[in-house]
């Protein structure tokens, strides 16, 4: 296994966050390519709360660019983790592919990790409650990532599937 893509709807949240919190498991000398992309990927900035937590846990995001899926960037990925049903679906329907959910491969449950607007329906006037999820939400990823990266690692040169 040489690559790693993580997907979800804007790439600026939680497939961004597995991305980074991936790759600083990882290393600098790491050979596996890891990288993430949106099913939408409509051009948005970062919400603050999740840049400012990525920060607290040593992970920069700067130089994150939202991609948009296509069958290039699926293509070149070994490995594709789904963040959510609705992008395990999307990947399904639009390029016949099975992808695992993140929650799948971590933790062998058969979960989502939540978008803000999921958890906190009224999320842009709910600041407090939206804030709360996006930094819970970025802890669980980045905790989660040690137990993705030793599978990785343990099956570099074989499929997870």
């Amino acid at each position: 296994m040489n690559s790693v893509l993580f997907v979800c709807t804007g790439n600026i949240f939680r497939s961004m966050t597995a991305e980074y919190a991936l790759k600083a498991t990882l290393g600098t000398e790491s050979q596996i390519a890891v990288s993430s992309a949106g099913t939408v990927a409509k051009p948005q900035r970062m919400y603050p709360a999740v840049r400012q937590r990525l920060l607290e846990r040593g992970i920069d995001p700067e130089g994150h660019i939202q991609r948009k899926i296509n069958h290039h960037i699926l293509n070149a990925a070994d490995l594709v983790i789904a963040m959510g049903f609705d992008h395990r679906d999307y990947l399904k329907q639009y390029f016949d592919y099975e992808a695992l959910l993140f929650n799948t491969v971590c933790h062998e449950k058969e979960e989502a990790v939540s978008d803000i607007w999921e958890v906190v329906p009224d999320w842009k006037n709910n600041t407090e409650a939206a804030e709360q999820h996006a930094t819970s939400a970025v802890d669980w990823i980045c905790d989660s990532i040690p137990l993705l990266a030793k599978s990785v690692l343990k099956n570099k040169n074989r499929s997870l599937l």
